[in-house]
């Protein structure tokens, strides 16, 4: 029979995975909302905000250590109003607070822990804290907050005005777009920090970076910049050869700890896996190498196998942590593996897997665990055992399907079954371009599928987005995020559907952003609705970090658009938005990859292809399979569409292939090659 908890807060009336998890400690928690908010000015109580997710690993520590100790709860208790929040349900609201630890401290993470006036105005924060000091931090302020209120109000004071000072864009008088020289010159500069032999930053620990190298991928392409591609190559190899990559099973971890992409932070997110499937099929189309596509196919088969919901919908992420053999969650538990057992699993084929996967000192992580990290290209192992490569990578499958047989016994990692619409989005955006390139057509049912489960139970009855879904129902009202990547999803998925309602889709959602997030002195858009709940700042998320910035996706969707629907005024919006970031994107392109690659478009000839006639499909899959970032396609069989590129171009019994650039065409042509020239030509 279960054992009754102890305590029970007001979290066990919530749906996320991160809030219940702290339903039965002895604080009494609350969710974020205008009731909670209401009582905290009433008592004239300071609130205690507490922000993590289901997959943090320090937040389970934190948990453990504070909020699950009666001592700390009675300190917490008896001055706060404790708030805990999923800040992946309420982004809204942990960008502010990032913001405002960043300020205090000079950096950031989580837990994030805030202490504020009862408006919400943040006076105090910190990561994680051991159960002492917390004790001890929490007393000291509730007693100066009793004996000298006007202290902390004042900095409080400062703090709000400095959060609104900080989120404010500084536009310069220059209409120009950012030139290719210009582009150079920041590229040069970049480069300096790049690590050309294990890829990635010379730092640790290692992001990934998708959006970064989206960017350096077309850059380098387009430039023809030899350095560039062989330090974009080099990076994607090395993450697919990393322990940060899940070789038994998929898919790939947050981060790695250390230089050469080995000991992950183990959670796997979603967001990451949807745009490091849309990167390695592009850089699949750039160079056939077989290594990325089978990260692109097994990083799918992960998101199918683990983060798949009954409805189509893609759940948010599997916890760092995991049941070991003791008993214990630990770190990795999961995925990693003794020279002992990998012996006994794999007999004769054993030295070969420890010579491909590292099964020695470069692979060694902590008591006597390994994670799976390759150092050499198989054709090197081959030599050294005297095989073809073919007879490695047989032998290699093998022993890896093995292991999964062997890994599928022990305890999973926890999962965060929540549905975000934003994460869905990348993820769509990521299975039409694995379509796309690598032509395999359950991608394809798989983004189609997804799509209809956004429509149909994302989408509110105004028209506008729901950010979340959870045992069927969806809560809380969407961010700029959701219909940013929604929308970037859909025009992805009309292009390779030819299927015209995503295409009117991702029209009438960019018209709903515009009337209901709009900032008019900047052409931007605010990452909460006009018509959303107030907080202590209307944030304007413009800087791209693992994620493109809500802005910058939405600036991307909008030069897209203009070509589709040039009647409307996209462009002109658009022209606005990048006036506004100019000085972001030039003072500190790192963080702004995503506009920099948006002024690389700009810059360059954008084309328009439209396909019309009965033999488009295979025309345009054939078109499609190149990797061609300064274009958009657009097609049908026949002359019934209304988008304006089909307009007078259908003729009977043929199959037309026009090259258009700011709706100029060139004279149609019916081969994909003259096609292809046209584009390379650069009319």
């Amino acid at each position: 029979m279960a054992k009754h908890p102890k305590f029970t807060n007001n979290l066990i009336n919530e749906s996320s995975p991160y809030l219940l998890q702290h339903a039965h400690n002895p604080v009494n928690w609350e969710a974020w909302n205008p009731e909670v908010l209401k009582r905290a000015k009433d008592e004239k109580k300071l609130l205690l905000i507490s922000i993590g997710y289901a997959a943090c690993h320090w937040c389970h520590v934190m948990e453990h250590e504070c909020f699950e100790d009666e001592d700390v709860a009675k300190a917490m208790n008896s001055h706060f109003i404790n708030i805990k929040v999923d800040r992946e349900e309420r982004p809204d609201i942990d960008h502010i607070y990032m913001d405002a630890l960043q300020m205090m401290t000079g950096s950031g993470g989580w837990p994030l822990n805030i202490l504020a006036l009862p408006d919400g105005r943040p006076f105090w924060g910190a990561t994680f804290v051991k159960k002492q000091e917390w004790i001890q931090v929490l007393n000291q302020l509730q007693e100066l907050y009793e004996n000298n209120p006007e202290k902390i109000i004042g900095y409080a004071e400062n703090m709000a005005h400095g959060l609104k000072e900080i989120n404010t864009i500084a536009i310069e008088e220059n209409s120009d777009i950012i030139s290719i020289s210009r582009i150079n010159d920041i590229v040069k500069d970049w480069s300096t920090y790049f690590d050309t032999f294990l890829g990635g930053y010379k730092r640790a620990p290692k992001f990934m970076m998708p959006v970064n190298l989206n960017f350096l991928l077309h850059y380098g392409h387009s430039q023809k910049d030899e350095a560039i591609n062989e330090y974009v190559h080099t990076t994607l190899t090395r993450m697919a050869w990393g322990g940060i990559f899940d070789h038994v099973g998929g898919g790939y971890s947050r981060y790695s700890v250390d230089t050469k992409w080995h000991v992950p932070h183990f959670e796997k997110m979603l967001y990451d896996n949807g745009l490091l499937i849309s990167l390695y099929a592009k850089a699949y189309a750039t160079t056939k190498n077989i290594l990325y596509k089978n990260v692109v196919q097994q990083s799918i088969s992960f998101i199918k196998e683990e983060l798949l919901d009954v409805s189509n919908g893609f759940y948010s992420s599997l916890d760092a942590d995991s049941l070991s053999e003791t008993e214990k969650l630990v770190e990795g538990a999961f995925y990693v593996w003794k020279e002992k057992q990998l012996r006994e699993i794999l007999t004769d084929n054993y030295p070969l897997f420890a010579d491909f996967y590292s099964i020695n000192s470069y692979g060694y992580w902590e008591e006597d665990n390994y994670v799976l990290i390759r150092d050499a290209e198989a054709k090197d192992i081959a030599n050294k055992h005297d095989l073809t490569e073919e007879a490695v990578f047989s032998t290699i499958t093998k022993c890896l399907k093995l292991l999964k047989q062997e890994r599928d016994k022990r305890e999973k990692p926890r999962l965060d079954d929540k549905i975000l619409t934003s994460w869905n989005g990348l993820a769509l955006k990521g299975l039409t371009d694995a379509y796309r390139f690598l032509g395999n057509k359950e991608y394809l049912e798989m983004a189609q599928q997804n799509a209809h489960f956004i429509l149909n139970n994302l989408v509110d009855k105004e028209g506008g987005l729901y950010h979340n879904h959870k045992n069927g129902k969806s809560t809380i009202s969407g961010f700029l995020e959701d219909y940013a990547a929604i929308i970037d999803g859909f025009i992805s998925l009309y292009e390779v559907s030819y299927n015209e309602t995503w295409l009117n889709h991702s029209l009438k959602l960019t018209n709903y952003v515009i009337d209901n997030f709009s900032d008019t002195s900047t052409g931007l858009f605010f990452f909460t609705s006009n018509k959303g709940e107030s907080l202590i700042r209307k944030t304007l998320e413009v800087a791209d970090n693992v994620i493109p910035s809500s802005n910058s996706i939405m600036a991307h969707n909008l030069l897209k658009l203009s070509k589709y629907f040039p009647e409307e005024s996209f462009e002109i919006r658009l022209n606005q938005i990048m006036n506004t970031m100019r000085k972001s994107i030039t003072e500190n392109p790192q963080n702004h990859a995503n506009w920099l690659h948006l002024s690389l478009l700009m810059d360059q000839d954008y084309y328009e292809i439209v396909v019309i006639g009965e033999n488009f499909e295979p025309i345009c899959k054939t078109l499609m399979k190149n990797y061609l970032p300064n274009v958009i396609f657009a097609a049908s069989n026949s002359k019934t569409s209304n988008l304006p590129l089909f307009m007078n171009r259908y003729v009977m019994n043929k199959t037309l292939i026009y090259v258009c650039k700011h709706g100029s065409c060139q004279l149609p042509v019916e081969e994909t090659n003259k096609a292809l020239n046209l584009i390379n030509t650069k009319f």
